[in-house]
């Protein structure tokens, strides 16, 4: 659900876009069943399909005749990397199905034959290369956080956004390259609420080239919900606070109350782990 930082790995005239992507406790399925009619990839989505086809051709195999199925809790194109979840979601059915045991860097290698993707494909934080799909370091799961967040209205083309945020990235490199040694520092020494500050400076800084609509006004009310931070959906339309602990009836009524002020029925996950 959006990303605690999004920015260059380091400052640079040739930025990548790395992420620390936010998970959250909802997910995609796919189910295949095996039965007698054909087994119609156009049930999948275009990516899926492809992905199914790019692990078939890998491992020389033929799906048997059987049903696909799919659901999903993640909306599309407001930064809850639902492409890249129903991607994975897939190719794990697809290693369950034929018994092959999971290959972390096949995944790696079909997705990158597809698109720029999230790291959902772990269990853990993570600083990873979207555009590269590599993991340059695992940050464990050693806390989580709860949250309250909205989705803005409209969706994002993450792909049709990258060449402005590559330019932002240059513009800005020494402080993203500041905000994510803090974020990292955060994670080394198990401080949540470290990592919440850093996740609202990548959220500050993001504000610069695609603003939230309503990041000023969630920022001037962190204090008053006890909130350790903001996170965003950095290429989406998601943003909301970060809590250290389970938010109270009470707590959750004025949190709802306040996003309905700003016109937003709120919702609450917890996020992370721990």
């Amino acid at each position: 659900m959006g990303e605690l930082y999004q920015g260059p790995l380091r400052a640079g005239t040739a930025p990548d876009i790395a992420l620390v992507s936010f998970p959250v406790d909802r997910h995609a399925w796919v189910h295949f069943t095996r039965g007698t009619g054909p087994p119609d990839l156009s049930r999948l989505g275009k990516k899926s399909a492809t992905a199914a086809r790019l692990f078939l051709d890998h491992f020389e195999l033929t799906l048997p005749p059987g049903l696909w199925n799919t659901h999903s809790d993640l909306r599309v194109g407001v930064g809850m990397a639902s492409s890249t979840a129903d991607i994975v979601a897939t190719l794990r059915c697809l290693f369950q199905l034929f018994s092959v045991p999971y290959d972390e860097d096949l995944v790696l290698t079909i997705l990158a034959a597809i698109e720029r993707a999230d790291s959902v494909f772990l269990d853990e934080f993570a600083l990873h290369l979207s555009g590269r799909h590599r993991v340059i370091r695992r940050l464990g799961t050693a806390f989580g956080f709860h949250t309250a967040f909205v989705t803005e209205p409209g969706t994002v083309d993450t792909e049709a956004v990258t060449t402005s945020l590559l330019e932002h990235y240059r513009r800005r490199g020494e402080e993203y390259e500041r905000c994510l040694t803090d974020l990292l520092k955060g994670f080394d020494s198990g401080d949540p609420a470290a990592v919440a500050r850093a996740a609202t400076t990548s959220a500050a800084l993001s504000q610069e080239v695609l603003p939230k609509a309503h990041f000023h006004d969630l920022l001037s009310h962190r204090e008053r919900f006890g909130a350790d931070g903001l996170f965003v959906a950095h290429t989406g339309c998601l943003i909301g606070y970060l809590f250290p602990r389970r938010l109270d009836a009470h707590r959750k009524s004025e949190l709802s109350a306040f996003f309905r002020s700003l016109g937003y029925q709120c919702s609450f996950v917890q996020g992370g782990y721990g």
